[in-house]
């Protein structure tokens, strides 16, 4: 169990030998009730609900196994982690400041990371099609233009366009593969105006934390961003690196859990003027989304087995390696 989360508001942790029990809130009478027992051997991070009490000797023994631990709130925006120190690799952070700061650099990374995310909402587009053909012949054609585009862009301001052209045609595309009763009508966040667009956005949350911890833990600083603006309160390294997994994780995993009914009305809310999942809705989507980061596949590009999870973490090495290496970059494509 690579990850583990706690969704109960006012539970508490405590650790018992190698494992941490999950308490339900306290009461007034009879023993506590125990929900969850999480093994620490294998454990890779911890997410819990706001309010979630944790005790000090649970918290030092997820430090020494190196276990990052998360709080969010119910739409899974992280308010706060805790986590051991990064490792002293003042080098690798001097050295990532300077290349970010060389728009040289920033522009090339940018554009395989883009490129890369054209290319799979393309392949998911087309393999989504195979199965229940729903496209005419030359609706593709617009992403592989753009993806042109976005390999020869001569800056960032202009990756961006690029970009959200690509991003407004896969969407209108994507769209009619989901269930006929299901509105979607455009993209949409903070908040997401639709069940669709909630499902899409805690998806993308989900995506987001995953490279979060590992940059931390890899010595990099995640909040020095190559195409998303480098700016306070967000860790806008992350929001790069998940570009390219969008189409094959947040994407691919809304439209199915849509099409095979898994996510329905009642999973659902409407709340602070946008539509979010209730608590078993994000435990249907949670449990759908861990599952499909173990399906192992065989990856073209890198000539072997792999899992989605592992991309995660090669995609942070990658960003790494291209601090020494900026020309050996690829990006996470598709097969």
């Amino acid at each position: 169990m690579p990850v583990a989360y706690v969704d109960t508001p006012y539970a508490w942790v405590r650790l018992r030998g190698g494992h941490l029990e999950v308490h339900a809130p306290h009461k007034a009478d009879g023993p506590p009730e125990v929900l969850q027992d999480i093994p620490l051997l294998g454990l890779e991070r911890l997410v819990l609900r706001e309010h979630t009490q944790v005790t000090t000797e649970a918290l030092l023994a997820l430090f020494s196994a190196g276990i990052t631990t998360f709080w969010t709130d119910y739409k899974g925006d992280c308010l706060g982690m805790a986590h051991t120190p990064a490792r002293a690799e003042t080098g690798t952070r001097f050295r990532q400041y300077e290349r970010t700061r060389d728009p040289a650099f920033a522009l090339g990374l940018a554009r395989e990371l883009i490129v890369a995310k054209i290319y799979n909402q393309r392949r998911l587009l087309q393999r989504l099609d195979a199965a229940r053909p729903r496209l005419a012949t030359d609706a593709l054609e617009p992403l592989v233009t753009t993806e042109a585009q976005a390999r020869n862009a001569p800056g960032v301001d202009v990756l961006l366009g690029i970009e959200g052209n690509a991003a407004a045609c896969f969407f209108t595309h994507w769209a009619r593969f989901l269930p006929a009763e299901l509105p979607f009508g455009h993209r949409s966040t903070r908040p997401p105006h639709n069940a669709v667009n909630a499902a899409l956005s805690y998806a993308a949350t989900l995506l987001y934390h995953d490279l979060v911890a590992p940059l931390h833990l890899r010595g990099l600083d995640p909040g020095l961003g190559l195409l998303h603006v480098t700016e306070n309160g967000r860790w806008s390294l992350a929001l790069d690196l998940m570009e390219p997994f969008r189409p094959a994780v947040a994407e691919a995993l809304t439209l199915r859990l849509f099409s095979h009914r898994v996510l329905q009305a009642g999973h659902f809310e409407a709340r602070d003027g946008g539509v979010f999942l209730t608590r078993d809705g994000r435990r249907e989507l949670i449990q759908h989304y861990e599952r499909r980061l173990d399906r192992t596949f065989m990856s073209d590009p890198l000539g072997r087995r792999t899992t989605l999870r592992q991309a995660y973490l090669d995609s942070v090495l990658a960003i790494k390696a291209a601090l020494v290496d900026p020309a050996g970059f690829t990006a996470f494509r598709l097969n």
